[in-house]
């Protein structure tokens, strides 16, 4: 899953950052409104979490900007700004969540959580695939009722194809999940990854379909 944050603190911003990375999403960071209008003109994103004292622009006006890039988009607030007006002046203008700061980091990700299963059409905290059980909320993945060790990046292919089971991913679909942009990508990396995933949850949980890409299968 690929987050956005729009913070122009960078102290907090960095803290931020590592994470959300350690969580196993892929972080893009913007220290301005326009820096982070442009990510969201360029797609291909989950989630934005959106500061309001920005140095450029308001954050509700840029609010307004990007829900009319992408309606659909999840954004989620995350300001000073602890006031019931501006609470409710942040929802009012198109956001789908609004945190305060300073904030338990934890509850961040819960609230991440929440909107990347408003946006995606799973709504099961566990998800099943014959003998696999993937837990969205602890990324834990058992075999036969085996704990799976998978690292962030094993998950988040995994958590991707489980998302939306019969569609297929394209290599660059896969790596866009991945990778933050400027993160420097082999060309088969995803491929890799897909390997070693086979090796530990069956080699028919994940079918590759020839010149198209990948979908998840199922283990019987």
């Amino acid at each position: 899953m690929r987050v956005l944050l729009i913070e122009d603190d960078i102290s907090l911003a960095d803290g931020t950052v590592k994470a959300l990375r350690r969580a196993g999403y892929a972080v893009d960071h913007a220290a301005t409104g326009g820096d982070g209008r442009r990510y969201v003109e360029a797609g291909q994103l989950d989630i934005v979490i959106l500061d309001l004292g920005l140095p450029d622009i308001d954050g509700l006006a840029l609010l307004r900007e990007l829900r009319l890039l992408q309606s659909g988009l999840p954004i989620l607030i995350l300001t000073a700004r602890d006031a019931l007006t501006d609470k409710v002046a942040g929802l009012d203008a198109g956001a789908d969540d609004y945190l305060t700061k300073p904030f338990a980091f934890e509850e961040l990700l819960a609230r991440i959580r929440v909107l990347s299963r408003r946006n995606t059409p799973v709504r099961e905290p566990e998800l099943k695939f014959g003998n696999v059980l993937i837990n969205i909320a602890s990324h834990e993945v058992r075999l036969d009722g085996e704990v799976q060790k998978l690292s962030r990046r094993e998950f988040a292919i995994l958590r991707a194809l489980a998302d939306r089971p019969g569609q297929v991913f394209s290599r660059e679909q896969l790596e866009e999940k991945l990778y933050s942009w400027g993160d420097e990508v082999t060309s088969n990396t995803v491929d890799v990854h897909v390997h070693n995933l086979r090796k530990k949850l069956g080699h028919d949980l994940i079918k590759n379909i020839r010149g198209v890409g990948f979908i998840l299968g199922s283990t019987g």
